[in-house]
């Protein structure tokens, strides 16, 4: 197989013992990886390494009519997939106008760069299959991001038999840690997580707006993490000057905050509610002015968050407590507009 492969010098990746010397940019066009896996008779795995090193961006390609189920890191190390597919993510068809089949795990649109990719490492993954699947093998289609088989998994009313169904169309297996996002405009979603490490879910979602992210539980405590993201997510805010703070929220790091949302009333808003309207009405700055101040250990990060001299935000801070009608400098101060700022945005959710 290596006789057959171009040599490309900034990557290597590695799939089935086949060694791909992967060129990003600037030295010749990137597809021409994909043709010559193609004439050399290449498997899928190569394809698929090929694919993820070229885009930088893991890689899966799903065909449940085949029992195609399969992803590719960036280092080129080939895998079953586990999980559903995004449906966010950048993909492609195996056949014109055809279902998702080849998928980037990356949000927002591909660059024009992974765009060809995608579209040649389809064509690459098609001329294999009909090379070496034929018709008779063909399984009833059952999709992996099957938005009714996910709704199904979050449901706690549903039976344990139906739940253990929906994972296995989910290619969920049974021992599988998971935990559920709700998107402020998408459908709910399922990520596979690892309890001892960082599952990277946050920066997936980066510049997608807003979400809330239940905790990592079994296949069977599902419903209870889907109803914890649902909660976050009227915590997270749209990043605006009017809506500031992070855009992502983790129910486990809420911790007790979460009770908020239960006793909230919105006919009768607490006075530190009120007084941060008030003051918010005086400049366009000063909410996202005090959730800088209140979410950085020191004067100067807070500061430099706002590209602002440390000495102006001081003077800054000082008007916006004349506005407030109490200290923010001190740690009562900073609870008390914390919490205030949290409790404007359930009265005011963005969805």
């Amino acid at each position: 197989m290596t006789d057959l492969l171009p040599e490309f010098s900034h990557r290597t990746v590695d799939a089935e013992g086949v060694r791909i010397n992967v060129r990003i940019a600037g030295e010749g066009p990137p597809v021409l990886l994909l043709h010559e896996l193609v004439a050399g008779r290449a498997g899928l795995e190569p394809i698929l390494a090929a694919v993820a090193g070229l885009t930088g961006s893991p890689a899966r390609l799903i065909d449940a009519r085949l029992r195609v189920a399969l992803r590719a890191d960036v280092e080129g190390r080939v895998a079953r997939a586990r999980g559903p597919a995004d449906p966010r993510w950048p993909a492609a068809p195996l056949e014109p106008a055809g279902a998702p089949a080849l998928w980037l795990e990356h949000l927002g649109p591909p660059s024009l760069l992974a765009g060809m990719v995608l579209d040649q490492g389809a064509f690459a993954a098609r001329e294999v299959l009909r090379r070496t699947r034929g018709v008779s093998r063909m399984a009833p289609a059952t999709f992996p991001d099957d938005p009714a088989a996910v709704e199904v998994l979050l449901d706690s009313d549903a039976s344990e038999d139906d739940r253990r169904h929906a994972a296995g169309l989910l290619d969920l297996p049974e021992d599988a840690t998971a935990r559920a996002v709700a998107p402020a405009d998408g459908a709910a979603t399922i990520v596979t997580a690892d309890k001892a490490s960082n599952d990277g879910t946050a920066r997936r979602w980066e510049g997608s707006g807003r979400g809330g992210f239940g905790p990592i539980v079994t296949l069977p405590d599902l419903p209870r993490s889907w109803a914890q993201a649902r909660t976050a997510l009227r915590f997270a805010a749209e990043g605006t000057d009017d809506d500031p703070g992070p855009s992502t929220v983790y129910s486990e790091e809420l911790g007790a905050v979460m009770l908020l949302a239960g006793g909230v009333d919105p006919a009768s808003p607490p006075a530190d509610v009120r007084a941060l309207e008030r003051a918010a009405r005086s400049g366009p700055s000063v909410l996202r002015t005090l959730v800088e101040f209140t979410s950085h250990a020191s004067l100067r990060l807070s500061a430099a968050a706002l590209f602002l001299h440390h000495s102006t935000l001081t003077d800054r801070i000082a008007a916006i407590e004349h506005d407030l009608g109490f200290p923010v400098r001190d740690p009562q101060g900073r609870l008390r507009v914390q919490t205030a700022l949290a409790v404007r945005r359930l009265l005011h959710p963005a969805d």
